[in-house]
């Protein structure tokens, strides 16, 4: 084993306390007595401001949101963060204005070193499609004001929903100028797909620097979370709106699929480890259920959010369950194992529920919020076929099922959103590819990075012979940024949104393109 894997072996059986507790006792915590929990802190001088992490929300539905803090006043120092390992009280406060004046509700939970001093409050009880404002308390210390929003009721049809998706931010490759500008755009909603942290190592020359080695440990990613979630523009952004959030691979490691590591000579008792500190550490630092809670190595993250009766998003977990990569997950022609019949991105069990969701559905959109891409793009010019296998590329069975599915509805407003690629798309999604012809089923729409990958470029090398190569690719573009989407009960429109540079602050926001799909018609149109 090497020396990280010798770490974690070492290092498992000390944590494996934090685990059970936090599968097991952490659904009862809200009904504990503070007798059981042990001594609690209800007045405490913190010697540093202990919310710099900042605050957030998520999950909203129709009657309710989660809000989430975490305590740190050290951010980067290792699993307390700077904070004792005892327990304080945290009372939350939930308003109809901006001013905390009105007062809606209010209680009290407890921070536990546990669970990394955070808090997650599933507030209920709740007026639909209203926003709402909320802030903590703890010891001396009060939290900034979060801005967050009920989901319009079921049996309604909002005029409008606006949200933007993004992903990738990898922290050393560049400035999160992009959430700064997301956080003024006055958004109903925000959606992660995946890639929130980076799991490597610290690095030399560049803009700034991860802290300690790559991560194997809970401590490890504790920390990674707590580095990340200090900067500034990333916190703005979180207290504009409420999250949906879903993971990719970096939250716990590059490529990995299900329980199947990129490196083939990890033990499978190490991997599993480590990836219970990754799931633990994700929940700790999400604004997710009690049903998230991870229960060692397995972590219950898809899930279905409605936005009335005009928008129904499935979020989707494309690494958990997936089978293994086919041709040694290197970019290929569609051979061999890419079209094995039980080859999977999904798993039974996801697949079947995304297939219920969407035969059932009467949602004017549905919206399918995952992380890799699912238009096949050939990525190398003249006869010479090179698809990626960690796409859906990789998976010609599953995916081919799943837009037949799509396209046996009668609902033909269905758009897809992704990240993981670091450029934007539109994609025009086909169940027959190589037919350009066949009839265009559904939208893709791809998301560039946030920071990851350094300063971009508008017109990557070989645009010309990739949309070439892919009649059903209708934009491609390298520059960082996100997706900004306005959706009516007759359209859809995505706004390209980029920053020219992330090396330096200062960049401005520009609109790159604009796409729409009109309702009933699947396809992108250039605005």
């Amino acid at each position: 084993m090497s020396r990280n894997q010798q770490k974690l072996a070492s290092s498992f059986m000390s944590d494996r306390r934090g685990f059970l507790l936090s599968g097991a006792s952490l659904a009862i915590l809200p009904l504990a007595s503070k007798m059981a929990l042990g001594h609690v802190y209800r007045s405490y001088a913190f010697p540093e401001y202990p919310f710099q992490l900042g605050i957030t929300s998520g999950d909203p539905v129709q009657d309710g949101v989660v809000i989430w803090t975490r305590l740190a006043t050290k951010p980067v120092e290792g699993k307390s963060s700077g904070i004792p390992s005892e327990n304080f009280e945290v009372t939350w406060e939930l308003a109809h204005d901006e001013g905390m004046k009105q007062v809606v509700q209010t209680g009290t939970s407890v921070a536990t070193p546990e669970l990394g001093h955070s808090i997650h409050i599933e507030v209920s009880g709740l007026e639909p499609d209203r926003w709402y404002w909320y802030r903590f308390r703890c010891g001396d210390a009060e939290s900034p004001i979060g801005r967050t929003r009920t989901m319009p009721a079921m049996d309604k049809n909002p005029d409008q929903l606006r949200f933007a998706f993004a992903s990738c931010q990898h922290y050393e490759t560049g400035l999160y100028t992009a959430y700064r500008h997301m956080s003024q755009d006055n958004l109903d909603l925000i959606v992660h797909l995946g890639d929130y942290i980076y799991e490597g190592k610290a690095r030399d020359s560049k803009v700034r620097k991860h802290v300690g080695p790559e991560l194997m440990t809970l401590e490890d990613y504790r920390a990674r979370y707590a580095l990340y979630k200090s900067d500034l523009d990333l916190q703005a952004a979180h207290q504009a709106a409420p999250w949906l959030v879903t993971w990719d691979d970096h939250e716990f490691d590059n490529n990995y699929a299900g329980l199947i590591s990129e490196q083939s000579n990890v033990p499978p008792s190490v991997f599993m480890a480590r990836r219970a500190a990754a799931y633990q550490a994700y929940y700790e630092n999400m604004p997710l259920r009690a049903v998230s809670i991870p229960k060692g190595h397995d972590m219950q993250l898809y899930r279905r959010a409605h936005f009335g009766n005009l928008a129904q998003f499935e979020i989707l977990d494309t690494r958990q369950y997936r089978s293994n990569q086919p041709n040694d997950d290197k970019s290929s022609d569609l051979i061999g194992d890419v079209f094995a019949p039980n080859a999977s991105m999904l798993g039974a069990a996801q697949e079947r529920w995304l297939s219920e969701g969407l035969i059932g559905s009467d949602a004017q959109w549905n919206i399918l919020a995952q992380q890799v891409m699912m238009g096949r793009a050939d990525r190398a010019p003249g006869e010479v076929r090179r698809f990626s296998m960690d796409q859906w590329s990789g998976y010609d069975v599953a995916r081919t099922r799943l837009l037949e599915l799509i396209a046996s509805r009668n609902n033909k407003n269905t758009v897809v959103l992704t990240g993981d690629i670091h450029n934007n798309w539109v994609n025009d999604l086909q169940v027959q590819f190589d037919d350009p012809k066949a009839p265009v089923v559904a939208t893709e729409f791809v998301g560039t990075s946030i920071s990851s990958g350094g300063n971009g470029t508008a017109n990557p090398k070989g645009l010309e012979a990739l949309l070439s190569e892919n009649p059903f690719v209708k934009f491609h573009n390298a520059e960082r940024g996100y997706v900004r989407c306005t959706v009516t009960r007759k359209s859809w429109q995505s706004d390209f949104q980029v920053v020219e540079f992330v090396d330096k602050p200062g960049a401005p926001n520009v609109t790159r393109a604009t796409f729409v799909v009109e309702r009933d018609k699947p396809g992108a149109l250039r605005a």
